[in-house]
């Protein structure tokens, strides 16, 4: 039994979740919708450079959630699933995750994207590991900080080998789905690194490696 590992963003979804969910803000008006939805691209467009400020990002991200109570929250998530995740949530994508649990793999998503938003995406694929950006919750109410090491680049190495120790696993015959040129550093160190409709530069990286290349989309 090996552990296959997907990230979630412009993989196994086709498109980004916290990208959604702050459109998803601006279209209910929550949020100011021209401040917001310029900085939203901004930050997308930093993300797909390789240039994020990880720490920048997440301030901007969870400051909404600090607004409102938790509960209020979760029912937005849930038309926000609806509306938004369900039509990313590629056919493709199901049938890989599909594959992997058939062959009695330990599924995972290890994503950038904080658990708030991820956490019904990963149940929704029916997969039980997620390790995500940790958004701090306090008394019912998610105080717009994050806690612990972010989910981001060589952050994701680290949040890895914790929970592999934590779970007496290891990366033998692992393998690991991405997208994105954030996550050379992971995909390095699994045995089975498979690149996902990848970006130019990690599309390039996974020529050059030698590295399988595949797509979910259609």
């Amino acid at each position: 039994m090996s552990l296959a590992i997907f990230d979630l963003d412009n993989t196994l979804l086709g498109g980004d979740s916290d990208y959604q969910w702050a459109r998803f803000l601006v279209e209910r008006g929550l949020v100011d919708a021209a401040a917001h939805g310029a900085a939203n691209q901004r930050f997308m467009e930093q993300y797909e450079a390789g240039t994020l400020d990880i720490h920048e990002f997440l301030a901007f991200q969870l400051h909404p959630l600090s607004l409102h109570r938790a509960e209020q929250l979760d029912d937005w998530h849930r038309e926000f699933m609806e509306e938004k995740i369900r039509p990313l949530m590629l056919p493709k994508a199901v049938e890989l995750v599909d594959r992997h649990r058939s062959a009695g793999d330990t599924l995972m998503i290890i994503t950038a994207t904080n658990r708030f938003i991820t956490g019904p995406i990963a149940a929704a694929f029916g997969i039980e590991h997620l390790i995500a950006t940790e958004a701090e919750l306090v008394d019912g109410r998610y105080t717009g900080r994050s806690f612990d090491t972010p989910c981001f680049q060589a952050g994701k190495i680290t949040r890895l080998e914790r929970w592999l120790g934590e779970h007496d696993e290891n990366l033998a015959g692992s393998w690991f789905y991405s997208d994105s040129r954030n996550d050379i550093p992971l995909l390095e160190r699994v045995e089975n690194p498979v690149a996902v409709d990848p970006d130019a530069y990690l599309a390039a990286e996974a020529q050059r490696r030698g590295w399988p290349v595949i797509s979910l989309r259609g």
